[in-house]
């Protein structure tokens, strides 16, 4: 069943989901710990809407295709077409935030990356994306301030904040809408802070969100 954007009222979004805007390498710490140079201008890559699935529900990830790492990221729900927009413009489309886990398969990216290939082998699978519920933005009045946590079977694995990325929220959309023309119903997933590792099978994962939000699921073992 394709996913759908819903807020955490339980309204459903207006649009389909469209396609996954992704940044690599947005948080210092991150780019350091995986042993990659820290990005001069944001690091893009997407993933199609077969690979969103809700974040509420068991995550059933492809350990048969080796390595399955975990990378917890904010989420923005864009409400109006964005192109070659200002970081002003950029801000007001969005019309809620939530948490993403940008699920990759490890082994396979790293062999891609040695040949020089593109990442989405590793990236786009379906089920690569389980995406929570939005929080509406008058939840989530001013974005430095935000703070998003994971923990795995009761044990910090990753804490971000919103003022630690390189790239800020309104920065970075008015960069990507200067690519890409974002559109009602698309998600940008904003990178990850330091702390990614193997996803654990059978384990429980527990995520927070500043204003509110926390959703606790399970991977399928």
């Amino acid at each position: 069943m394709r996913f759908v954007p819903r807020f955490t009222d339980g309204q459903d979004f207006t649009q389909a989901l469209g396609k996954i805007v992704c940044v690599g390498r947005n948080y210092v710490d991150h780019a350091k710990e995986l042993d990659n140079p820290v990005p001069s201008e944001p690091l893009l890559f997407m993933k199609p809407a077969t690979s969103a699935v809700a974040l509420d529900e068991p995550i059933d990830a492809p350990f048969s295709r080796g390595e399955v790492h975990f990378e917890t990221e904010l989420a923005l729900l864009i409400g109006e077409t964005l192109s070659e927009a200002t970081a002003a413009e950029a801000e007001r489309g969005v019309v809620g935030i939530g948490l993403a886990l940008d699920l990759t398969l490890r082994d396979v990216q790293s062999r891609l990356k040695e040949k020089g290939h593109p990442w989405e082998v590793a990236k786009a699978f379906d089920g690569a994306c389980p995406l929570s519920n939005f929080l509406r933005l008058e939840r989530v009045p001013n974005w430095s301030a935000l703070t998003f946590s994971l923990d795995i079977d009761g044990e910090r694995r990753q804490y971000g904040e919103g003022a630690d990325m390189i790239f800020p929220v309104a920065t970075l959309l008015a960069e990507i809408s200067r690519h890409f023309t974002l559109e009602p119903g698309d998600v940008v997933i904003t990178g990850t802070p330091a702390g990614v590792g193997e996803l654990p099978r059978g384990s429980e994962l527990h995520f927070t969100l500043t204003g509110g939000l926390e959703v606790v699921t399970r991977v399928v073992d």
